[in-house]
């Protein structure tokens, strides 16, 4: 076994990225497997957003709450990234974005301002209006939390990866690092209009059904993605480090538990993979297929012809998978 894929495993295993993702479960405890739709139905938790059955669409409903140590050191971008992770929540399901709302807590008038501008170059830059929130400017530090309105015709879900299906990973790869942080910026500088039209892509994808399932890539980054996706799917995976786009001069580790601020991750019939990328490059998305969706609940890493298991299913992450026990 190569030592370096172990030890990359091991790395991965203790990444709090990661393991903080273990924090769901107190929701999966306290709510269950779905909640109850006033028609009946019922709503499946775990996913992006909450899909709300609504006459012959969905409503979609997320919220995110942004890292305290990101709110006190860069206020400013504290604030683009409330707007933007919502928004990839929204399109991660096949959905657009309505309209945000926010919860803002501040020690005073002044220091609510950065967070505030940064939502609003977030909303301009991405079409979508701020309609209303809460607001505490007397508060004994700093907090930031927005929710999101959107809406689908069609759906991509957690639930319903299938074996057999490739996976497929789409990011922008024209961006860089913002600062120190494992945070993959292809949008603060982009062309708006790009940024809209390459979020538009995943309605699209959700109206082609060329897709069986996805989520977008979310702070556990990659590795923590496919987790929560073969968690909420029941099923395992393959994931070949050799296929990964990968920017010059940055490890695997880093890489792996990155956010980018354009990612996705897709289970997709190995016969629609053409159609998929050819719907993506267009616009600047790079579009690879990186391993396979497998029966099962192991989640195992191929690098260099050489392969390990990373995580056993069996053993919950988020908790939402209605066949594990907590």
């Amino acid at each position: 076994m190569s030592s370096a894929l172990s030890e990359l495993i091991d790395s991965l295993q203790s990444s709090l990225s990661i393991l903080n993702k273990r924090d769901i479960q107190t929701a999966a405890i306290a709510l269950g497997q779905y909640a109850q739709h006033s028609d009946g139905t019922k709503i499946l938790l775990g996913d992006d957003c909450a899909a709300i059955p609504d006459g012959d669409g969905y409503l979609l409903l997320a919220a995110e709450g942004i890292w305290p140590q990101l709110v006190e050191q860069d206020p400013w971008f504290a604030g683009w990234c409330a707007i933007m992770v919502n928004l990839s929540d929204v399109a991660a399901m096949g959905g657009t974005a309505i309209a945000v709302v926010d919860a803002l807590w501040s020690q005073s008038v002044e220091a609510s301002q950065p967070m505030l501008k940064g939502m609003q170059a977030a909303a301009a830059a991405y079409g979508i209006p701020i309609v209303g929130g809460h607001t505490n400017c007397h508060s004994p530090h700093e907090g930031l939390a927005v929710s999101v309105l959107g809406k689908a015709q069609h759906l991509i879900s957690s639930f319903e990866a299938r074996p057999g299906d490739a996976l497929i990973m789409v990011i922008n790869m024209a961006g860089s690092y913002y600062g120190d942080y494992t945070f993959w910026n292809a949008s603060t500088k982009s062309n708006p209009d790009q940024l809209r039209e390459q979020l538009s892509c995943l309605p699209a994808l959700a109206k082609s059904k060329l897709c069986h399932a996805g989520k977008d890539i979310s702070m556990g980054g990659l590795v923590g993605t496919l987790l929560m996706l073969c968690e909420t799917s029941n099923c395992g995976a393959t994931l070949n480090l050799d296929c990964i786009p990968r920017p010059q001069n940055v490890d695997f580790h880093r890489w792996l538990t990155s956010f980018p601020s354009f990612g996705f991750l897709l289970s997709v019939p190995p016969k629609n993979f053409q159609k998929v990328s050819d719907l993506f490059s267009p616009h600047g998305i790079t579009c690879t297929s990186v391993g396979e969706i497998q029966t099962g609940s192991k989640v195992s890493i191929r690098w260099q012809e050489e392969q390990q298991l990373f995580w056993d299913l069996a053993r919950s992450l988020t908790g939402f998978n209605q066949k594990v026990s907590l």
